[in-house]
């Protein structure tokens, strides 16, 4: 495939000084003029001198292609009034708006265009300006001229290739996004029956694979080239052992949500999708994950009923087995007030449960009204106008088909994209996010004391109420065999509290820092945290006063607030 790539070749005179100096260009041609942009002398050459812009070098090329690669619009201009012919081809080819999506020169292809290039034309691959803006990651120049001048941004190469397959081959993240954004066919094979799932899989591009795989459906997702090979039979044929069990987990995922009643033997078990006999390794961890993913979504429940259910037989031991226990010493007005006050947390932590399980976590929305006037509307989009849009092509989500607010992100199980998304928690069946981060915190917190509070209590009922041990007998020995009730409490106690304490400390710290547990597990993904010297530095962090302030007072941050501008906000 990447034989038949496009190829700039350098113009011969390219590497010419003058005077030995390699940062002083010895300009002595208008082709070399038009590379360089030294606009003096190209008109020197052709008004003085005579020469023509419409002939090419001897490689084929010509002063107009030149000018375009470098974005020299006002000599683009120029060579157009002076004879050069807009749409001229070199021996590949090649148009000049081909040479400017090399590079992603719009203001030269915003030239080219308005003086009649043709945004279809094809070279001898047939490729045009949207192939190689694809293959060479020129997002920006790709989206320009699908906006403006309606280039078919799904149209295919000689070989069946459309820029989605070029994009997915090359690892281009950005550049899938805007193509499926724009509703580009995932599903469609090339002449090797290859989608673009493949390509990105055969080539182990692993962000390219995510953003397919999330945005796809199980039919594209299973999709046998004329090989009668899958996307997971590729990776794991070439080794890419994560993506092959990544694209498993998203196969199964798809199927979950088509059918609640999945099991294991029904998807992983087949050649479909893995040569058992290459790994076996990868076959065991496969199916595990299967059985994981397909209990995880059944019936798209979570674990929240679990967790309820659990506080709940919690609360009753400590009642029955702690502070009525009738073999335990009697229950002292301090001891009956924490107990109490154990019972009171444990009921305000059901209902903190219940409201940061069942409340928007902070969905974007995705418009109303006619679907097809909503296409209509997002299709057409100009981004480079659009007031949303900072510069951050992950901000476009491909399933929603929206611009979304630059921290949010899609979460796969709940199919939405959730502004500030933190985590999916499958033990509150919900996303955290901003909406609904503040009742997540307080459930927390509310957990963490219930625990504490309720050991504390029950060491000091059972501490007061062991008699004396015979000799060799253990203290721990005797509660358990003889207070199973409170023994059963003390392990789920301990387990809640572990839990709460760990998740609370993370998340507190987060917040004074005014970060996502999203962000700083894929903080390398993101340029907008990171600083001019490419390290990590988070502009949405005011300090730990105002950041805990405003998260207490608001229940999350104002992201229009930043406390300086960002290096660069595209995220990878």
């Amino acid at each position: 495939m990447a034989s038949s790539e496009i190829e700039i070749v350098s113009d011969s005179n390219e590497h010419k000084t003058f005077n030995g100096n390699p940062n002083e260009v010895h300009i002595i041609d208008v082709f070399s003029a038009s590379a360089y942009g030294d606009f003096d002398k190209l008109r020197k050459f052709v008004e003085n001198d005579g020469v023509s812009l419409s002939q090419p070098d001897g490689n084929g090329f010509y002063p107009l292609q030149w000018a375009a690669l470098n974005n020299f619009a006002d000599i683009v201009q120029y060579i157009i009034e002076r004879g050069g012919e807009v749409n001229a081809k070199d021996n590949a080819g090649q148009t000049a708006l081909h040479w400017a999506a090399v590079r992603g020169s719009i203001a030269a292809a915003d030239v080219l265009l308005q003086n009649g290039a043709r945004v279809e034309a094809a070279d001898v691959n047939g490729y045009r300006a949207v192939h190689v803006a694809a293959q060479y990651g020129q997002t920006a120049f790709l989206n320009h001229i699908v906006a403006k001048y309606h280039a078919d941004f799904d149209v295919p190469d000689n070989d069946g290739r459309s820029p989605l397959h070029w994009a997915a081959y090359k690892g281009f993240a950005d550049t899938i996004r805007l193509l499926l954004f724009r509703d580009a066919c995932q599903g469609k094979q090339d002449k090797e029956g290859c989608t673009p799932l493949h390509w990105a899989a055969l080539r182990g591009n692993v962000e390219a694979c995510s953003v397919l795989a999330h945005a796809g459906s199980k039919e594209e997702l299973t999709l046998k080239d004329k090989a009668g090979k899958t996307p997971v039979d590729l990776a794991s044929d070439k080794g890419h052992r994560h993506i092959a069990l990544f694209l498993v987990f998203e196969t199964n995922r798809c199927c979950c949500q088509v059918c609640g009643t999945l099991t294991c033997s029904g998807v992983i078990g087949s050649s479909d999708y893995l040569d058992l006999d290459k790994s076996n390794a990868l076959r065991a961890q496969t199916k595990r994950w299967n059985h994981r993913i397909c209990s995880a979504h059944r019936g798209e429940v979570g674990y929240a009923p679990i967790l309820f259910s659990l506080i709940v037989i919690n609360a009753i031991l400590f009642i029955s087995c702690v502070l009525l226990a009738p073999n335990l010493t009697k229950v002292t007005a301090m001891v009956g007030l924490w107990g109490w006050t154990a019972i009171s947390l444990a009921v305000g932590s059901l209902f903190m449960l219940v409201s940061c399980s069942s409340k928007d976590p902070g969905y974007v929305k995705t418009g109303t009204g006619d679907r097809s006037d909503a296409e209509d509307h997002l299709l057409n989009i100009d981004l480079n106008s659009n007031s949303i849009w900072n510069g951050n092509w992950s901000q476009l989500c491909p399933t929603c088909k929206i611009i979304r607010p630059v921290r949010s992100k899609h979460c796969a199980i709940c199919n939405r994209c959730v502004e500030q998304f933190d985590h999916h928690c499958p033990w509150i069946s919900n996303c955290v996010g901003k909406r609904n981060k503040r009742e997540f915190v307080v459930f927390l917190c509310m957990g963490t004391l219930t625990s504490s509070i309720g050991g504390a209590v029950t060491l000091q009922r059972i501490w007061t109420s062991v008699p004396a041990l015979s000799t060799g007998e253990t203290w721990t020995h005797y509660v358990i065999f003889n207070h199973p009730g409170i023994t059963a409490f003390l392990v789920m106690d301990a387990a809640i509290f572990i839990a709460a304490t760990v998740l609370l400390s993370v998340q507190a710290a987060q917040i004074a820092r005014n970060i996502t547990t999203n962000e700083v597990a894929n903080a390398i993904r993101y340029g907008y945290l990171r600083g001019p010297d490419g390290r990590f530095r988070n502009p949405y962090n005011h300090g730990c006063w105002k950041n805990c302030s405003d998260f207490i007072i608001n229940g999350h941050t104002d992201d229009d607030e930043i406390a300086w501008p960002p290096l660069q906000q595209v995220a990878r």
